[in-house]
């Protein structure tokens, strides 16, 4: 016999090391992705729902809720702790928000910092007033089904980036980055380097540079 699949699988997951996550904090997009060979951001159509809540740091709890359905996400509000990012996969599907004010003020609640999905979102006015970061998308008011299946901690793709729960997620005005747990301490230890080297380039730029210091002059 064949036994019965539950709607929503929970995976359990373990959060990295808060102070390798606070040297991240305040640290520029472009640092990170510099300090990742150059790539880890997630698609540049994601945009704030508010534009000017836009910034967080924390520790992805992830879900797939698949189109149309919201009922991973609901399941993930009580798997989150303080300083977590919800990364909410619809397989890129956008023909209706997958949350609005309610679930995201919920999460808030909960402690969450910061919200991502590749589907839309609805309720700006509410969302507003929450002040949790969303990144989506867009926006529509056509709202989701609560029926599953989905997944909660399990591994997702979001906009092509494999995101696992407990990587490490950065949003500021240039767009959002994944730093893979296994990859946390790595990145850490290559920033101050790459902090030093952009210092030098902008006393540089300040200075009257004309062109990079790597070219030579004819």
């Amino acid at each position: 016999m064949i036994e019965e699949v539950p709607l929503i699988q929970v995976a359990a997951f373990t959060r990295p090391d808060p102070a390798l996550v606070e040297q991240l904090r305040h640290t520029p997009t472009g640092f990170l992705c510099d300090a990742l060979g150059g790539s880890g951001a997630l698609d540049f159509r994601l945009r704030p729902a508010i534009p000017e809540q836009l910034a967080f740091c924390g520790v992805a709890l992830t879900c797939h809720a698949g189109p149309a359905d919201n009922l991973a996400l609901i399941h993930a509000l009580q798997s989150i702790a303080p300083g977590d990012v919800i990364v909410a996969c619809t397989d890129g599907f956008t023909g209706c928000a997958i949350t609005g004010d309610l679930v995201l003020g919920m999460a808030r609640n909960r402690g969450a910092v910061g919200f991502v999905t590749d589907g839309c979102v609805r309720d700006l006015a509410g969302i507003r007033q929450i002040g949790l970061p969303a990144w989506s998308m867009g926006v529509t008011p056509n709202s989701p089904h609560r029926s599953g299946p989905g997944t909660v901690g399990h591994p997702v793709v979001v906009t092509g980036v494999h995101v696992c729960a407990g990587d490490v997620v950065v949003a500021d005005a240039d767009g959002v980055v994944v730093v893979p747990q296994a990859r946390l301490a790595d990145v850490v230890a290559r920033l101050p380097a790459i902090r030093e080297a952009e210092a030098r380039a902008d006393a540089a730029v300040r200075a009257g540079a004309i062109s990079p210091a790597f070219l030579k002059a004819p």
